[in-house]
């Protein structure tokens, strides 16, 4: 008997509660907000790659290829270029080293990638200006960073609960009643927006990159609010 009377007791509570939960009114919306940081560390990578002399004389074919660049030459002009355009060698920081398959039969060309750390997008301009593009295979941004990050975190979210409130605001106002307490925040999967695609040498110059010389990052904030009578 007294546990009949307690699976009644406990039936009894849940329909009291599921009653309460379909007569709760509330309001869920999404508020997203959008923050634009400026960096002040940018990655440039550079790969570059072993090649033949004959492969810029404009006459011989790939089978008459002899006299190869060894890596260590190209890297020395690389640094040199880099040094003139005022990046110092503890900003290069050698990322990768790799071997290049070219054709059956032909020898392995060796590759290497650099990481060069720089607090400019015009210090892409002047390295172009000094490179010897010969040996260079790839140059592209890669990540950006700020000291920063975490307020900018901070401020994103709370930009995208304003925004939550203002919406759910004016659409329960709409209906003649007015914005109740906060029931329940979930934080939705933030966004980065860096579309750095791989870009070959000629297309590498800041002028290529306007715009993309900020870090985008999107907040979305799931609230739900009680509505209540005015």
């Amino acid at each position: 008997m007294r546990m009949k009377v307690l699976l009644s007791a406990i039936s009894l509570l849940m329909v009291f509660s599921l009653q309460a939960q379909t007569n709760e009114r509330y309001i869920e919306v999404t508020g997203t907000s959008e923050i634009e940081i400026v960096p002040d560390k940018i990655h440039y990578l550079i790969e570059i790659r072993e090649y033949f002399e004959e492969e810029f004389d404009g006459k011989s074919k790939p089978e008459e290829y002899r006299t190869k660049v060894p890596l260590s030459q190209i890297e020395q002009g690389l640094r040199e270029a880099l040094a003139q355009a005022g990046i110092p060698q503890n900003a290069i920081r050698t990322q990768e080293i790799g071997d290049y398959w070219r054709q059956q039969g032909q020898d392995f060309l060796v590759s290497k990638k650099f990481d060069i750390t720089l607090t400019d997008f015009n210090q892409i301009n002047e390295i172009i200006k000094h490179i010897d593009t010969k040996g260079i295979h790839t140059m592209r941004i890669g990540e950006l960073e700020n000291k920063d990050m975490l307020a900018y975190h901070q401020k994103g979210k709370i930009e995208a609960l304003k925004a939550a409130q203002r919406k759910a605001t004016y659409l329960v106002e709409a209906l003649g009643k007015k914005l109740g307490n906060v029931i329940r925040i979930v934080e939705e999967g933030s966004s980065n927006a860096f579309p750095f695609a791989q870009s070959n040498v000629l297309a590498s110059d800041a002028a290529s990159f306007d715009n993309f010389r900020t870090i985008k990052k999107n907040y979305s904030m799931l609230v739900r609010f009680e509505i209540a009578d005015r």
